[in-house]
């Protein structure tokens, strides 16, 4: 399994000299601070933090306004979208690609049960429908469908509070202001900002989110946006052109890379879930997360989610990235869009721990490494069958398990209703009970 890197810094890239100038000061008085803050708790020491909090985001206005005069020396090439029936798009989860995950504010807004579909017509000025298009082409009429994410944390240690920033990527999926990213990249955020790639910035809000699925949808107050066009599921094959936009390192907005499809159906493990993504050798670097993977007609063929760095032995890996295929997630945006949750997924009711090693087994004072039981929730189909905290999990449908991977991808066999059979070690004492799984609706 390839080891996914987390929690890369994100390293601002000014428009001007003097913003770069500003931001560093900004940068090392803010260490200063932090660190004055984790010695002692001092109003003026806070005051002075926040006062240079307010800079920070007066730095940010004045990179937006740069965008908007740099936009002025280039067109970029927007194409009106038709809007027809045709699919939706989505986005898939990762370990890797960047973020601190966050989670925007508490109050979602209703979600839209009128999804609109699209469809694109590819025709020269002769009425012509045009074939493949020169990575050129595709970056001209994509860029304005992909958008940059920002994100603070608010966190307490030590009744002191920390703040800390993040940055991904994501695309337009309606002109009236709903995107889609991963979930890892909003997870847990205070407040999320999307910058559109005119450079203007909206305050973002949360709509529904997907953990399994490393998916979330955000919403803007904005009209007349560029949706993306999502390929057809089943269109995408091994040598394809593969075109990634996003925002790498979380300050390059807008940088695209080309390769091809170097496979599919990779199964790959990504926060304890098994998912079968799409490889590609475009270049894919912390930011670019969320982002959109479009093929040579300028149409969405995955969401970018990670990256592989290092093999198990260490080993440095190049040219080695991830997206969602389309044909996997718009299944999920439909069910958000429409429900708030994913329909269909089965639900037991239990937080889980993995142990894999004698030194965290000493640590927890267990003896058999493996899958026990951390928590169990109330009114669960796991407080039904008697499940109890510290239980060490064997066995679905006498299937052993040793990963919460694998017990997830046994329970995910199983449809809702279905009843398993569960074998367990409690103290000295092997159980074996039975739980109906549920449908989980969040």
């Amino acid at each position: 399994m390839e080891e996914m890197n987390e929690n890369v810094e994100q390293n601002e890239e000014q428009d001007t000299e003097e913003v770069v100038e500003a931001e560093s000061e900004i940068v090392e008085k803010t260490k200063e601070l932090n660190e004055d803050l984790q010695k002692e708790s001092n109003e003026d020491v806070e005051a002075e933090l926040q006062r240079y909090r307010q800079i920070e985001q007066a730095r940010i206005e004045k990179k937006e306004a740069g965008k908007q005069r740099m936009k002025k020396f280039g067109k970029v090439l927007i194409v009106v979208l038709a809007f027809a029936i045709i699919s939706v798009c989505g986005g898939y989860g990762g370990t890797y690609l960047y973020m601190k995950s966050h989670t925007a504010s508490n109050q979602k807004p209703e979600v839209n049960t009128q999804v609109i579909y699209q469809s694109v017509q590819r025709q020269d000025e002769n009425g012509n429908n045009l074939g493949a298009l020169s990575i050129k082409q595709v970056a001209e009429l994509c860029s304005p469908s992909v958008v940059e994410i920002t994100t603070q944390t608010v966190s307490q240690y030590w009744n002191q509070t920390y703040t800390s920033e993040g940055a991904g990527s994501g695309v337009i999926y309606t002109e009236d202001g709903y995107i889609i990213t991963n979930n890892h990249v909003i997870k847990g955020a205070s407040t999320i900002g999307v910058i559109l790639n005119n450079g203007e910035y909206y305050d973002a809000t949360v709509v529904a989110t997907d953990a399994a699925m490393d998916l979330a949808i955000l919403k803007i107050e904005a009209e007349n946006l560029v949706p993306v066009v999502f390929a057809q599921e089943d269109s995408v094959k091994v040598g394809d052109v593969a075109i990634a936009i996003g925002n790498p390192l979380g300050s390059l907005g807008g940088t695209v890379t080309d390769g091809i499809i170097s496979a599919l159906d990779r199964e790959i493990t990504l926060d304890n879930e098994v998912h079968n993504l799409l490889q590609t050798n475009a270049q894919i670097n912390p930011g670019n997360s969320g982002g959109g993977l479009f093929n040579d007609h300028g149409e969405l063929i995955g969401i970018v989610v990670a990256k592989s760095t290092y093999t198990q032995s260490g080993t440095v890996v190049e040219g080695i990235g991830y997206a969602i295929p389309i044909s996997d997630v718009k299944t999920t945006i439909e069910d958000l869009m429409t429900k708030g949750y994913v329909s269909g997924r089965v639900y037991l009711g239990v937080g889980l721990t993995e142990i894999s090693d004698s030194q965290s087994a000493r640590y927890y004072g267990v003896r058999n490494l493996g899958v026990y039981v951390t928590a169990v929730e109330e009114n669960s189909p796991a407080k039904e069958a008697g499940l109890e905290e510290n239980d060490y999990l064997v066995a679905i449908d006498g299937q052993q398990f040793t990963t919460i991977s694998e017990m997830k991808q046994l329970l995910n066999e199983h449809e809702v209703g279905d009843s398993v059979e569960i074998i367990l070690v409690r103290g000295s004492r092997t159980l074996v009970v039975h739980a109906t799984l549920a449908e989980k609706t969040e």
